[in-house]
């Protein structure tokens, strides 16, 4: 994470670009494999990672022109969930990281945006890309489904972009880490790859520098001698002389 003080200044500016009413922003949930608790690599989402720096799964933020106030909504980890994870700081605790005094559970969330329905004010959000976001404000701002596209805030869209297309210092710095972890992985293929190899070798090899970096992939592998086919990530083949080898890849 950045200071509080970048995340405050962040969320500021992004209150200044709309004229009224209130922004919903949602974090990411849990991605289950194959049952609730076996879950994919957890990735927040990037906008609401941008304004709150926060990788908990399960936020939300209301940001309210009027009032200036973001709060942050989500429900705290139970007793049952510190069996599986030790014990989690609270959201009240988290949310002093990146600036936000405010607090609530996901019922107090309904019960704000049901508030502001009632007094007719804008509602911002982005458009939804996993469906249970979509199906969040399905039941958050009583949308019907097919129209949630259309009812997307075209000022929260513009106003995001305009502040994310432009990078601070700090964000070039971290960007310069991913350039050089991406170079080195790519360097270190070239140095490993030999006729008689595994696609996955150099897939494991790689993606182990991503890690140890700190971070992870910000992207699933492309390493495969079938080139022509985009996005390929079947690893299976054996790499023979005079082939051409395609990597993809990213931390």
């Amino acid at each position: 994470m950045f200071s509080k003080e970048t995340y405050l200044k962040r969320q500021q500016e992004l209150l200044s670009k709309v004229n009224a009413g209130v922004i919903l922003l949602l974090g990411n949930e849990d991605s289950p494999m194959n049952y609730t608790d076996n879950a994919y690599y957890f990735r927040q989402d990037s906008s609401f990672l941008y304004y709150f720096g926060l990788t908990r799964p399960g936020l939300y933020a209301l940001l309210d022109k009027n009032s200036g106030k973001t709060t942050i909504y989500g429900d705290d980890f139970t007793v049952e969930d510190f069996v599986w994870m030790g014990k989690q700081p609270a959201i009240q605790d988290l949310v002093t990281r990146c600036g936000v005094e405010y607090t609530g559970t996901v019922k107090e969330l309904q019960n704000s945006i049901s508030q502001s329905i009632n007094r007719k004010e804008i509602i911002h959000f982005l458009p939804p890309y996993r469906p249970e976001h979509t199906l969040k404000i399905h039941k958050l701002l009583d949308i019907p489904l097919e129209k949630i596209k259309e009812e997307t805030s075209k000022i929260l869209i513009r106003a995001i972009v305009s502040q994310r297309n432009y990078k601070t210092e700090e964000e070039l710095v971290e960007i310069e880490k991913g350039v050089d972890t991406t170079v080195d992985m790519h360097v270190k293929a070239i140095e490993m790859l030999r006729p008689g190899m595994k696609e996955l070798d150099i897939v494991i090899e790689i993606e182990k520098i991503a890690k140890a970096s700190g971070g992870n992939i910000s992207f699933p592998t492309i390493a495969t001698i079938n080139g022509q086919f985009l996005h390929n990530h079947y690893y299976g083949n054996t790499v023979k002389e005079g082939q051409l080898f395609l990597l993809d890849a990213g931390a």
